[in-house]
């Protein structure tokens, strides 16, 4: 046995993102011996930020099944199952892919919920209301306000702060993939998101949050992880929160401890492709 492999990495950003918000935890897992791999959602790709803002277009129409199915696509081309890890919408998308069987472990990082988890704190519909106040902006594309980064992503920083990283990582948002979120809440069958909950043969998955996240507060996450363990399936589900942290918990001050205890989590649970 080669005790030297190390299990390729697959990383998924989260809505008003790029794959440049994965960075942080790119390096450190490339910098311990991983190959790692950050695709763009559709529409993405590997465009800049500013040419995204400039041509949002290409973000319209775009729903969950098509961004779960691109990523589908990347993995299963890849010569043996990676561990995958996603940030908020992205952690969605992981635990849809999990549910797919395409991991050998999985961390969801302050993640968006599936269908059938109605826990939905007044600050995470705050943080939709700039799309979901528009039902005629479905298959928008709508940009992401400074102000409204701050509420969001750097609330644990002064305004100016704030404004430096949303000129840096914020792109418009693909509202489809909001109102689908949001709607599926209430429809654990039949909704767009649907997961088996209780799956035996799904590899461990691992979920995160931050005591100070505005998007995910750890209301959501304890109540995913309840929704799992709940149906006595056998497959590993565990949980953490970490004190102080917030929803730009990959790359706010300290994220050091947050990617190191992901990656020895997954590693460790990560079972033989």
């Amino acid at each position: 046995m080669d005790t030297s492999h190390k299990t390729p990495i697959v990383l998924i950003h989260g809505l008003w993102m790029t794959p440049t918000s994965w960075n942080t935890w790119a390096e450190r897992f490339r910098a311990a011996g991983h190959e790692v791999i950050v695709p763009g959602w559709p529409g993405i790709d590997d465009r800049s930020v500013d040419d995204i803002r400039s041509n949002p277009d290409a973000l319209k129409g775009i729903g969950i099944r098509d961004i779960v199915d691109h990523y589908d696509a990347i993995i299963r081309a890849l010569p043996e199952k990676p561990i995958i890890m996603g940030h908020s919408f992205g952690g969605l998308f992981t635990q849809m892919l999990a549910d797919r069987g395409l991991g050998a472990a999985y961390v969801a990082v302050t993640p968006g919920q599936p269908a059938g988890i109605t826990t939905l704190p007044l600050s995470t519909l705050w943080t939709g209301t700039p799309i979901l106040s528009n039902p005629f902006g479905k298959n928008g594309a709508k940009k992401l306000s400074k102000a409204h980064f701050h509420f969001t992503f750097g609330n644990d920083l002064s305004r100016a702060a704030s404004d430096e990283l949303w000129q840096e990582f914020a792109v418009p948002s693909y509202n489809r993939v909001f109102f689908e979120g949001v709607g599926a809440a209430f429809n654990e069958k039949g909704g767009v998101s649907h997961v088996e909950f209780g799956r035996a043969d799904r590899a461990p998955l691992l979920v995160i949050t931050g005591e100070k996240d505005h998007v995910v507060p750890p209301a959501i996450g304890r109540a995913i992880v309840k929704k799992y363990t709940s149906t006595g399936s056998p497959a590993v589900v565990e949980y953490r929160e970490f004190p102080g942290r917030t929803h730009r918990i990959v790359s706010q001050d300290g994220w050091e401890e947050v990617a190191d205890f992901a990656l020895d989590w997954a590693t460790s649970h990560a079972h033989s492709a």
